[in-house]
């Protein structure tokens, strides 16, 4: 007779575990070489690395005291072995890391970032020595840079060891250390095993979107996560220092400020404010272009109109509304998030509030924002995974593993009737796991059954 899961040793977990780091490995290999000739496509690339990752996780879901001091190192090793197979092959999902390693060649030549679009003839002598950066940046002839202070700060220290691509997207995968790091401490103060953070570090999104395009979202989340943290151990000055951090590399990240905020408390929001001034401050020679392509980037992205927004164009196909108009919408998602905010101060902010109070809030107000935004860029989504690994939650889960997958299909077009299409499924997908995950946490039949297989995390 087979013997029961329950039965089970870690070695064998282990095993399990050592045989799906390789598929997981093979599949990022592949990745690469779908760049150079197609062979199976990318939507088959992606479908196999979730199957890999769902897989891990259900081990660990299912068994997630059935390990023992191996389990943990097989998934770091992995995890690292992943990101290197896609470090020194050319970014080919993404160009933006180009446009990071120029600023921060532009800075070392004692330019401001922000002064000239790369295509300037003032900036013509920098090209040559940096050619391969040029060539590949996209908007370099019309786009001034978009990122915030912060970004370039780190992009500065980066191209100060090396200006090429490759050390930028080594420094956005040290900056997933950090991350990992981060969650290690903070699950280590929830009581789980360290063994959970593979919910992290074997997602295919971040694999492909850090490890391969080495995008500056990996600082956003390292700084973020350390905000959480220091919020969690309630010390104000280091949460808004780090919450500042991550909202000057990109700005997103304030819209987790009233969950963070302590009602009274006064430390926080004055350090933010002061590190704004401070990092802005360095660049403040160009006047208010600092603030870079930030303008453009609203109307090339449709948010000025309104052509962005999934659910304002999901509502002007229902009878009646066709006219309803980007002002309608940008008030309904503020009623939304104002709506998550009164709740951030009823539950979060009091003095007196449990200590992990605030990470359900915070959860929910960084989840509305992308169902809001509806970003058709893969890696803006990134920054909800650690929150999945504090907080576990299918529904967050289903919208993360269906947009990297939708991503990777003919439907991601980036606009038009595909788009609608994608998120049309995207969005519908989402809701019937949400239906299904209440249900499950509510019906007596499974709520107890459902708590046993999920049981990590903050209650």
């Amino acid at each position: 007779m087979m013997r029961r899961w329950r039965e089970f040793q870690p070695w064998q977990t282990n095993g399990a575990l050592v045989v799906l780091g390789l598929l997981l490995i093979r599949f990022t290999l592949q990745l690469v070489k779908e760049n150079e000739h197609y062979m199976i496509g990318g939507d088959h690339v992606s479908a196999g690395s979730l199957a890999v990752y769902l897989g891990a996780l259900l081990i660990l879901v299912l068994r997630p005291a059935n390990v023992n001091r191996y389990t943990f190192w097989i998934i770091v090793g992995f995890a690292v072995a992943c990101r290197l197979a896609l470090l020194f092959p050319e970014p080919f999902l993404s160009s933006d890391v180009y446009r990071y390693a120029w600023d921060g060649v532009v800075q070392h030549a004692g330019i401001n970032p922000y002064r000239y679009v790369p295509g300037d003839k003032v900036l013509t002598f920098l090209r040559a020595p940096n050619q391969d950066l040029f060539d590949n940046m996209n908007r370099r002839d019309y786009a001034h840079t978009i990122y915030p202070p912060m970004a370039q700060i780190v992009f500065y220290l980066v191209t100060w060891i090396n200006g090429s691509v490759t050390m930028m997207k080594l420094a956005m995968v040290l900056f997933e250390g950090l991350t990992l790091g981060g969650l290690w401490l903070l699950l280590r103060e929830f009581g789980v095993r360290r063994e959970w953070l593979l919910a992290y570090a074997w997602f295919p999104l971040v694999i492909w979107e850090f490890g391969g395009s080495g995008h500056v979202d990996s600082v956003v989340m390292a700084f973020m996560v350390f905000a959480l943290l220091f919020r969690y151990r309630q010390q104000p000055v280091l949460t808004g220092l780090f919450l500042g951090l991550a909202v000057l590399t990109k700005f997103y990240p304030l819209v987790l400020f009233p969950a963070l905020w302590r009602r009274g408390d006064w430390k926080m929001p004055a350090t933010m404010a002061a590190l704004a001034v401070a990092t802005y401050g360095l660049y403040l020679s160009v006047g208010k272009a600092v603030f870079g392509f930030f303008g453009g980037y609203v109307q090339e992205e449709g948010m000025a109109t309104g052509t962005r927004y999934f659910l304002l164009d999901l509502a002007q196909h229902v009878p009646g509304l066709h006219g309803l108009g980007n002002g309608a919408f940008i008030v309904f998602a503020g009623l939304v998030l104002g709506g998550i905010t009164l709740w951030c101060w009823v539950k979060a902010t009091p003095l007196d509030a449990p200590r992990s109070a605030f990470l359900r809030p915070a959860f929910a107000l960084a989840f509305a924002l992308m169902l809001l935004f509806s970003p058709h860029y893969p890696w803006y989504i990134a920054w909800l995974l650690p929150f999945v690994v504090l907080v576990p939650n299918m529904t967050v889960m289903a919208y993360l593993v269906a947009t990297f997958y939708l991503r990777t299909t003919a439907l991601a077009a980036g606009s038009g009737l595909p788009e609608y299409h994608l998120n049309e499924i995207l969005y519908g997908f989402t809701a019937l796991v949400a239906v299904a995950e209440i249900a499950l946490r509510r019906l007596a039949a499974t709520r107890g059954w459902f708590h046993r297989i999920m049981p990590l995390g903050v209650v």
